[in-house]
C-alpha cells in the first residue's frame, strides 16, 4: 500500500485549523462541531510523528477567507448560507484560526485554499512534483468535502491515494461512512494505526 521509498510520501492534513476544531476558533464559538472531528488531533499526531521520523512529509491545507476592502471576508453565497456565523477575522491568513492546530504542527508545506479542493486555484500540485511526493495520505476534515474532493483531484493527477478512515471526520456518522465508501473506489482505505505500524515495521 505505501511507497517503498518513504521520501515520496506526504501526509495531507486537509483543514485542521484553529478556526474550525479550537475552542475559541469560528466554528467553537458558534457551538459546531462533533466528537469525530474533535477525536481527530489525537488520532493523527502520532501517524504525523511516524511520517517525519521516516523521512515523508507534513502538508497542511488551509482553507482561507480571503480579506477583502475593509477586510471584509470574501464568502462564496452557498457557504454564507451554511455557516451564517461567519465574520470578520475567521479564516484570515496570518491569524490564530487560520493555523495548523498545534497538536499537528510543524508542517513541512503549508498550502492556502479556497474551496473543498486542495487542487483548485493553489500551488498544492507545483510542490507536490517539486518534492518528489507521489503518494498522499489524506487526513482532516470533512470527509464528505475537503477530503473528498481533494482526494478526486489527486486521483485524477495519477498521485497513489492512502484515505485514512478514522483520521478523517464529518459532521455525522453517516455522511462520514458513505463518503468512505465512496472513495475506496479510487483510493487505499485504511486505520491511521495501520499505516503507523506500516512505518514503524519498515523502520524497524
Amino acid at each position: 500500500m505505501l511507497l517503498e521509498d518513504r521520501t515520496k510520501i506526504a501526509l495531507l492534513l486537509v483543514d485542521m485549523q484553529n478556526d474550525f476544531l479550537h475552542p475559541d476558533g469560528a466554528y467553537g464559538r458558534a457551538g459546531q462541531g462533533s466528537e469525530m472531528i474533535a477525536a481527530l488531533p489525537d488520532r493523527l499526531a502520532p501517524l504525523a510523528d511516524a511520517i517525519r521520523a521516516a523521512g515523508g512529509w507534513v502538508i497542511s491545507t488551509q482553507f482561507t477567507l480571503v480579506p477583502g476592502k475593509g477586510e471584509e471576508p470574501m464568502i462564496s453565497p452557498h457557504l454564507k448560507k451554511l455557516r451564517p456565523f461567519l465574520k470578520k477575522g475567521d479564516f484570515c491568513p496570518g491569524a490564530f484560526g487560520h493555523q495548523l492546530i498545534d497538536r499537528l504542527q510543524p508542517a513541512d508545506l503549508t498550502v492556502e485554499k479556497v474551496a473543498y479542493s486542495a487542487f483548485y486555484m493553489t500551488r498544492l500540485e507545483w510542490v507536490l512534483r517539486k518534492s518528489g511526493i507521489e503518494q498522499l495520505v489524506i487526513g482532516g476534515i470533512v470527509t464528505n468535502g475537503g477530503v473528498a474532493s481533494t482526494l478526486r483531484d489527486a486521483h485524477v493527477r495519477d498521485l497513489s491515494t492512502v484515505l485514512l478512515s478514522d483520521g478523517t471526520g464529518a459532521f455525522t456518522d453517516a455522511l462520514h461512512d458513505t463518503a468512505v465508501a465512496s472513495l475506496s473506489a479510487i483510493s487505499h482505505v485504511a486505520t491511521c494505526a495501520e499505516i503507523t505500524s506500516s512505518l514503524s515495521d519498515a523502520a524497524a
